[in-house]
């Protein structure tokens, strides 16, 4: 059986990193294991994911370098990719361990729920689950999972401002088909909340957009967080 290592990079996440590591604790009780990866915080992030981890790593705040730094830690054979607001199903473990009667080497993600009751976020997280489906392409809230060999062999994450999440994906699918797993990981819809629907996805779509055009992840980045008013 392989041991799968969790990595989460986080920054300032106090609010929720407590809640979201005791979820994980029947992993850690199965003998896996968590990281966190923590991106400098101003808050009490750190602190309080000391206890409810296998390790605190404190790195400079960019999520490619962090989950990285994540990866070169872990002691695991299965690398999962999982954001501070993000839970994973209940049958999570026995899906990821399934995939190895038929593959050595492999990736993928799990389809993404938002915890959010509206129908407009029912049509939303569809259209997220077809699009990565169609694409091949995954994105951080989907809890991308990776074994070490094949996350060795592409090289890791790409070091970049923005967008690190697609560009980890289209190297890996120059490599072999992401496995897309139906079980829904369950994730905040709090950008959603914060900044409105419309505005969310117009400003994803032209991230996206702009990422495929060739604009830098550094300018996508200061537009994002000029837009979005959010810690990096």
């Amino acid at each position: 059986m392989r041991k799968i290592s969790i990595v989460i990079p986080v920054r300032n996440e106090a609010a929720i990193i407590g809640s979201s590591l005791s979820a994980l604790d029947t992993w850690r009780d199965k003998g896996h294991e968590v990281l966190v990866v923590d991106g400098m915080s101003t808050d009490a992030t750190a602190d309080i994911a000391t206890p409810l981890c296998d390790r605190v790593i404190r790195i400079d705040p960019c999520r490619a370098t962090q989950m990285n730094a994540g990866a070169a830690t872990a002691s695991g054979d299965l690398l999962v990719f999982l954001h501070a607001d993000t839970r994973l199903p209940q049958n999570a473990e026995a899906e990821l361990l399934r995939i190895e009667d038929d593959h050595q080497e492999y990736w993928g993600r799990f389809d993404v729920a938002l915890d959010a009751r509206p129908m407009i976020y029912r049509i939303i997280e569809s259209l997220m689950n077809w699009r990565s489906r169609v694409s091949g392409v995954a994105t951080g809230d989907q809890a991308i999972f990776v074994t070490r060999s094949l996350f060795e062999c592409c090289g890791g994450f790409p070091p970049i401002a923005l967008m690190e999440d697609i560009a980890f994906s289209k190297k890996l699918r120059a490599i072999s088909i992401p496995i897309c797993l139906t079980a829904r990981v369950v994730t905040s819809a709090r950008r959603w909340r914060r900044d409105g629907v419309a505005l969310t996805i117009i400003r994803m779509w032209w991230l996206r957009a702009a990422f495929f055009f060739g604009v830098s992840p550094q300018r996508l980045r200061a537009t994002y967080e000029h837009s979005a008013a959010v810690d990096p």
